[in-house]
C-alpha cells in the first residue's frame, strides 16, 4: 500500500461556525472517516489561519485559497485514494481535496 496525503481547501473554518453547526460538521467528518478507518494513517487536523509561504523571494502570507487541513491514508493507488476523497464533507461546502502520493525515500 502507498501513502497519500489529502489536503483540504474549504470556505468554512471551525472558528466561523456556531457550536451546533460544528457538531453537525464533525459528525459528518467522523462518519466519513469511519468509511476508511482501516486505511487511516493519520487523521490529521485543521490548519490555523494565517499560513506563510517561504521561497527564495522571501516570506509572505498565503493569500490564495489557503489549505484548511490534512489527512494521510494508505491506498493501492491514487485512483483508490480519489474514490475515498469523493466522500469528504468539505466538498459539500464548495471545498476541494487535493491528493498527493507520499514517495518513500
Amino acid at each position: 500500500m502507498k501513502k497519500f496525503v489529502f489536503v483540504y481547501y474549504g470556505q468554512t473554518r471551525p472558528e466561523d461556525i456556531d457550536k451546533e453547526d460544528m457538531k453537525k460538521t464533525m459528525d459528518k467528518w467522523m462518519a466519513w472517516f469511519g468509511t476508511f478507518q482501516d486505511k487511516m494513517v493519520d487523521g490529521g487536523n485543521p490548519f490555523a489561519p494565517g499560513g506563510k509561504s517561504v521561497s527564495a523571494n522571501g516570506v509572505k502570507a498565503v493569500d490564495a485559497k489557503p489549505a484548511t487541513g490534512y489527512t494521510i491514508i494508505k491506498a493501492k493507488d491514487i485512483d483508490e485514494a480519489a474514490e475515498i476523497a469523493k466522500g469528504c464533507p468539505v466538498i459539500e461546502s464548495d471545498g476541494s481535496v487535493q491528493i498527493y502520493e507520499a514517495m518513500p525515500m
